[in-house]
């Protein structure tokens, strides 16, 4: 695994470690800021995209590159 693997993973666990927090925050709170709410907004979001990358065709295509570069 190389830098750039672990640097990605990170931020992809970081990335769903603050969505299920502020969801949880959210859930369990009972006012809802509209900075809150805008924090949310985004983290669902980056949530998306980060799923999108691992479990969606961009990891396909990252594979291939990277085996066609070997």
């Amino acid at each position: 695994m190389n830098t750039k693997e672990i640097y990605m993973y990170a931020l992809g666990a970081l990335v769903a470690l603050g969505f299920f927090s502020i969801t949880f925050y959210l859930i369990y709170s009972a006012k809802y800021d509209d900075a809150v709410m805008l924090i949310i907004g985004a983290l669902i979001s980056a949530f998306s995209t980060v799923i999108g990358y691992f479990f969606g065709s961009s990891k396909g295509s990252a594979d291939k590159t990277e085996l066609m570069n070997k």
